[in-house]
């Protein structure tokens, strides 16, 4: 898939409290311009529209290139994380629900975003847990540049900054609680959902304007180089502009916000597939960048880190 012509990315020496905005260009990570040096990416993405100009006239090849430099998480901490459910008609297809008809209300899950958000080539933890069924989709995230809230569908995308690749690892096998109190506790999406590294984010934030139409862009996720999802921001069922609008009814949106959009066909669990430790994945959105990370197996370790 096509990779942008630049990105925004989070880089470091070693020292992830050392992290640094800069800008990645053909494979190569440059330091920021001026305007943006000494800044978080919180902070650039808080005074995205007084810099904005500043980027749109970028030039990666005026910048100078950063030795050594290694890639983080883009935000390293996003304010919040909220992740579209149910969102592709022929993943819906394939977990055996039944199509939707008319316009539906979208359903948002959190992801926790200090412990949850890992980088590129960062590890995906698996849990030490017997009958563990760990997966993998690949979705498209918007990343907010403005405090807001009740935004109107015909604005949604002003409130966007840029677009950034999640990877929404699923515990498959914790979603269903046999042992629900009551109809509406008979899925748990923190158990499933929100288990530490479990929300691959990145390798940049590639600014709105370079996306010429974020509803018709592709996406691949492969596991150790095989193909598991091959699909298109068109088959989703409530598109970019209203799941906007209706994460901002729900909550204040605030530059910082990660939005996943939800995923396509071509999950493991329908196939009885899931992640091991030594896979490798590459999730992939066209002209938005490729996510790689590697998977391990969580070690003992003392109930205080």
């Amino acid at each position: 898939m096509r990779e942008p012509p630049w990105m925004l990315v989070t880089h470091h020496q070693g020292d992830l409290s050392k992290a640094e905005v800069g800008v990645r260009a053909d494979g190569v990570i440059r330091r920021a311009p001026d305007e943006l040096a000494g800044r978080t990416m919180l902070e650039v993405l808080g005074a995205w529209d007084e810099l904005a100009p500043t980027l749109r006239a970028l030039d990666p090849d005026r910048l100078d290139p950063v030795p050594g430099a290694v890639l983080a998480a883009p935000l390293l901490y996003p304010r919040k994380v909220l992740c579209a459910g149910a969102n592709y008609y022929a993943h819906l297809a394939e977990m055996g629900v039944a199509r939707p008809e008319g316009d539906v209300e979208p359903y948002f899950f959190f992801k926790p975003p200090t412990t949850s958000v890992i980088g590129p080539d960062d590890a995906i933890v698996l849990p030490d847990r017997a009958g563990r069924k760990i997966d993998w989709e690949v979705e498209l995230a918007a990343v907010i540049g403005r405090r807001c809230v009740d935004v109107p569908v015909e604005r949604a995308f002003e409130v966007v900054a840029g677009w950034t690749v999640v990877n929404d690892i699923s515990s498959r096998d914790l979603l269903e609680r046999a042992d629900a109190v009551a109809p509406p506790f008979g899925h748990d999406w923190i158990l499933a959902k929100a288990g530490d590294t479990f929300c691959p984010l990145g390798p940049g934030i590639v600014p709105s304007w370079m996306v010429a139409d974020p509803q018709d862009v592709a996406l691949r996720l492969t596991v150790n180089g095989v193909v598991k999802q091959d699909s298109s921001t068109t088959d989703m069922v409530t598109p970019i502009d209203r799941l906007i609008a209706a994460a901002s009814r729900a909550v204040t949106l605030e530059p910082g916000d990660v939005i996943a959009t939800g995923t396509p066909a071509g999950v493991g669990f329908p196939r009885g597939e899931g992640l091991a430790p030594g896979d490798v994945t590459v999730a992939e959105v066209d002209g938005v960048g490729a996510l790689h990370n590697h998977v391990t197996e969580r070690e003992d370790v003392s109930w205080a880190r």
